[in-house]
């Protein structure tokens, strides 16, 4: 999908109004980015329901292995409810139980489609199918134009078929990380095309203390992956009831351990209710004794705060992930040229303050986040019922966007594959 930038600038500002109006007052800080520059994020369904790893920790449902693929064209129309929502360049995670289950030819035609109508598709995965068949992650970014990708990698994980399945420790997991790493450095290199990493973990107690040492993997590792998600368990699915939970305040302090910066969280950024997840955005930082993440910006410096401010409301929602090179060259001369003695006034001194605190100009841009699922009990709460009126990350299930914790914990998900199960018939188009 191909339109002029201003009819783009138009629909993103109207999509983020529509969110931003949504937000309780108290939620609409200066560095919550839900309707400043993300309308939200979504997710696919059906897309492939079946897995080949039994996890300790696993939000499907029981009856998801023996529940069939949708038919592209249900998939399809998935793409486009979330299209309508997100906006040019909304982040669309293409995730079920194992997407790379699917036939190769439609994985390729699924995220060509999602591009072309205009979001960037982002393939999540545990990353065993790209070590089973090399060159496949090099094929979904040459013939489907695939520029993201995310593989979760945690001690929870049951099904590698290698000494990786019996890890004991997050630690046990670096070589793991690295290979994917490399897969990642290779697949640019081989193509000669972007491709943007990230990687997810559960967290639960046993694995709490590793936290640290994930992080400075990952800080180390900077030029393959952009982004580290800690997501603490929740006890929705075919999760193991023997594992034990932990809170956000629990993960973020093993998180700041990691990052070599106590008081991290002063660079705490939000997307919806803060009860749902955190972030922090920052700068990947080599020092003699270690590495470190420099937050992009300080809630505690009122100036930073304002520049923030005033540059989300002058360039919000601005994205260049579906351009190319030529194309983004023009967005930044339509976009930005309007603002160019706010960005020489205001944004040279924040860049030069930035690169005093990080200490090095040869630094790369890096996120953690943590996101917090519910179960059953805190869907119903009062809390629960504020977080899924503002949810962020939504799935699109009879033409309705609907709460991804109210999909897993709400028993729409089972619902869903069983209703899809029961419209199947063996003489079913497969597209």
């Amino acid at each position: 999908m191909t339109c002029s930038f201003a009819d783009e600038v138009n629909e993103t500002r109207s999509l983020l109004a529509t969110a931003w109006g949504t937000l309780p007052h108290a939620l609409r800080g200066p560095t919550q980015f839900l309707g400043r520059h993300y309308a939200g994020c979504g997710a696919t369904i059906g897309v492939m329901p079946r897995c080949d790893f039994t996890c300790a920790a696993c939000y499907l449902g029981e009856g998801s292995n023996r529940t069939s693929p949708l038919p592209m064209v249900e998939v399809k129309a998935q793409v486009q409810t979330l299209r309508r929502w997100l906006g040019p360049a909304g982040n669309l995670q293409l995730t079920d139980a194992e997407i790379t289950l699917r036939p190769e030819t439609e994985l390729i035609e699924l995220i060509a489609y999602a591009r072309a109508a205009g979001l960037v598709p982002m393939v999540m995965t545990h990353g065993e199918t790209f070590r089973r068949k090399p060159g496949l992650l090099e094929r979904l970014m040459t013939e489907g134009g695939l520029t993201e990708v995310c593989f979760h990698i945690d001690t929870t994980m049951r099904g590698r078929r290698d000494h990786y399945t019996n890890s004991a420790s997050e630690t046990d997991l670096n070589g793991l990380r690295a290979e994917f790493a490399e897969t990642i450095r290779t697949a640019r290199r081989r193509t000669g095309l972007r491709l943007e990493a990230a990687s997810t973990v559960t967290v639960t107690r046993l694995n709490l203390e590793g936290i640290p040492a994930i992080v400075r993997w990952f800080l180390a590792n900077a030029d393959a992956f952009k982004m580290v998600s800690f997501q603490p368990i929740a006890a929705v699915g075919r999760t193991d009831p023997r594992l034990e939970a932990v809170s956000p305040d629990q993960v973020w302090s093993r998180i700041a351990k990691g990052a070599d910066d106590p008081l991290l969280l002063r660079g705490e950024g939000s997307l919806g209710h803060p009860a749902c997840g955190r972030f922090v955005q920052g700068l990947a930082v080599r020092r003699r004794d270690g590495v470190a993440l420099v937050p992009l910006y300080r809630r505690d410096d009122a100036d930073e705060m304002s520049f923030l401010r005033r540059l989300l409301d002058r360039v919000g929602g601005t994205s260049f992930r579906l351009d190319t090179r030529g194309r983004a060259i023009r967005r930044i001369a339509h976009v930005f040229r309007p603002h160019t003695a706010f960005l020489l006034r205001h944004g040279l001194p924040y860049f030069w303050r930035l690169a005093r605190r990080a200490g090095t100009l040869h630094a790369r841009y890096f996120c953690i986040a943590s996101h917090h699922f519910m179960n059953a009990t805190e869907i119903a709460s009062p809390l629960g019922i504020e977080r899924r009126s503002v949810c962020v990350f939504r799935v699109p299930i009879d033409g309705r966007l609907e709460p991804m914790c109210a999909v897993n914990a709400g028993g729409m998900r089972a619902r869903f594959y069983e209703s899809a199960e029961g419209a199947a018939s063996p003489g079913k188009a497969a597209k």
